[in-house]
């Protein structure tokens, strides 16, 4: 009998978006989403623990332990490790960087709020720090180009 051999699991992956900032940048797209900001504190607490980390890439965040340089917030359905609070489903990852946006994004978010939904959603957007860069009207529909509080573009459909 000819077995077909396994195809491979399909390539976990997110989103990473540099930032001044990764802390608020979550907080931001964390409430823009719905989604949550992950919890690492295990994690770094173990990691400390074994010498593994130093103290001085750690802050507190939100009450808790979070690593400094880099925080992520994930889809609130999706599954994630108990042991590190790690997403492993839709996540986005925010990394501090030293130095400033300085061009167009070459990667944004579409956000699609629900059929007639766009400037209710872009109202909620704008009272957590985004702005309107635009207004788009095309032969293949509308759509607000917005910025978040860093100045990465993303679209409200």
């Amino acid at each position: 009998m000819n077995e077909t051999p396994a195809s491979p699991a399909p390539v976990h992956w997110k989103v990473v978006v540099d930032a001044a900032d990764p802390h608020a940048q979550a907080d931001f797209w964390a409430a823009a989403l719905r989604y949550e900001v992950e919890d690492n504190s295990a994690l770094i607490d173990r990691l400390l623990g074994l010498g593994a980390l130093p103290e001085e890439a750690t802050v507190e965040f939100h009450g808790r332990r979070a690593f400094r340089d880099l925080v992520a917030v994930r889809h609130p359905d999706d599954p994630f490790e108990e042991e590190s609070g790690t997403g492993l489903g839709r996540r986005l990852l925010f990394q501090r960087v030293p130095e400033p946006k300085t061009g167009k994004n070459r990667l944004h978010l579409d956000l699609h709020p629900g059929a007639g939904r766009r400037e209710e959603e872009a109202a909620r957007l704008e009272e957590l720090g985004a702005s309107v860069l635009r207004r788009v009207k095309e032969q293949g529909g509308e759509w607000l180009v917005m910025a978040d509080p860093e100045g990465n573009e993303f679209c409200v459909q």
